[in-house]
């Protein structure tokens, strides 16, 4: 996650689980807010979480030998040297392909972390970010 740029940092929530995504998107984002997780299922493979109510939909990220791609079923995707360029590629609607729902704002942790300080939202709101989820419940991410 080093090499990765600004964006990605910024977005990227590390082990969270899919249930504490959903709250978080949920209470702190709108349609078109999206973040970035740790798969559960898949090592080294992230989740690109994004809010289009009243669901939170969840795309795999995944890496080969030639970069990063989306992993979509039985469809070849394109594949990028960057998680970032990725992502703004599918912003942007260039990445051949893909149908995800519009991506319009990256949920900043950063700011998160501010409120969390805050009146707005006490300390107990914010703890399930640091968790990732036990609840057993599988995930396809």
């Amino acid at each position: 996650m080093e090499q990765e740029g600004l964006l990605v940092q910024s977005m990227y929530y590390g082990r969270i689980g899919s249930e504490a995504t959903e709250r978080l998107l949920e209470r702190f984002g709108h349609d078109g807010s999206f973040l970035l997780r740790d798969s559960e299922t898949m090592q080294g493979a992230y989740c690109l979480c994004v809010r289009k109510a009243p669901f939170v939909h969840t795309y795999r990220l995944v890496h080969s030998t030639e970069g990063w791609s989306l992993q979509i079923s039985g469809v070849r995707q394109q594949r990028y040297r960057t998680v970032e360029t990725l992502i703004e590629n599918i912003r942007r609607g260039t990445a051949s392909g893909v149908r995800i729902p519009p991506l319009t704002d990256p949920l900043d942790r950063a700011q998160l972390q501010y409120f969390s300080s805050g009146e707005a939202v006490s300390s107990t709101d914010f703890a399930y970010m640091e968790m990732s989820s036990s609840s057993g419940r599988s995930s396809l991410c």
